[in-house]
């Protein structure tokens, strides 16, 4: 019975959204732009410590936060904020592209086919020291880049100021959705959970026209997971593959 009522407890506080919550380098507040709202997330890239994880030190996924969490606690670590990463398949591996610690685990997928993660173009979302950035995933492979860290996801939402091409005014395809975009030249990461279903077109608009995002990528929908206790925020329903994360 204690277990059912803090579970109904966390969805409520979820449910709820916070008021703005900010500590150094990480701030959360709700957004609201065109009729929808969304958790939103800013994170100071020079300032915090943003990475990728993926598998445990037994080789298996993470699959949650629950299980971060905990390794983090025992290595004298803390997890500020967390969100799922980007596409995976259903034993949890990266659909796509996964860089961590500068190791590629996963190669790129320039795959068309069924699916949003291949809904060209697709992208990247890439870190490498005080800079993070989303870039279209062709033109990321023609840059040579070599991130520490990097995940493959699709559709792009926002590119370079525009809308993804098929993304239309009055789909009728609503889902939770999450992405995250970039805004001053890479010094900062704009995350993003929607509060209920949205369409594409309405979530890339949130982050280009109230966020300030040129760029911005599609994580997921449905499974979107967002790990955030200075805004009393955590999701613990889905299981999920890449995750990013702010550790102290």
């Amino acid at each position: 019975m204690h277990l059912i009522t803090a579970l109904f407890a966390i969805l409520v506080a979820a449910m709820i959204g916070p008021a703005a919550a900010f500590e150094e380098g990480v701030g959360c507040e709700a957004r609201e732009h065109g009729g929808i709202s969304a958790l939103v997330c800013t994170v100071d890239v020079a300032k915090v410590d943003l990475r990728l994880f993926h598998t445990r030190t037994d080789g298996k996924p993470y699959g949650g936060f629950g299980p971060l969490v905990r390794e983090l606690t025992d290595d004298g670590k803390r997890l500020v904020f967390a969100m799922n990463g980007g596409m995976y398949h259903e034993d949890l591996s990266p659909v796509g592209l996964y860089i961590e610690g500068g190791k590629t685990l996963k190669s790129a997928n320039t795959n068309a086919g069924p699916g949003n993660f291949h809904m060209l173009p697709n992208g990247v979302f890439w870190i490498d020291g005080d800079k993070a950035g989303v870039s279209e995933t062709r033109a990321f492979l023609k840059s040579g880049r070599k991130p520490a860290y990097a995940t493959q996801s699709g559709p792009m939402l926002v590119i370079g100021g525009k809308l993804h091409h098929r993304f239309l005014v009055d789909s009728t395809s609503r889902k939770t959705r999450n992405g995250v975009g970039i805004r001053d030249g890479g010094k900062t990461a704009v995350f993003a959970l929607s509060n209920g279903r949205v369409t594409f077109h309405e979530f890339a608009t949130l982050f280009r026209d109230e966020l300030g995002c040129n760029d911005a990528l599609y994580l997921d929908g449905t499974i979107s997971s967002v790990y955030a206790p200075l805004a009393n925020h955590y999701d613990v329903l889905f299981p999920m593959g890449p995750i990013i994360a702010v550790v102290d």
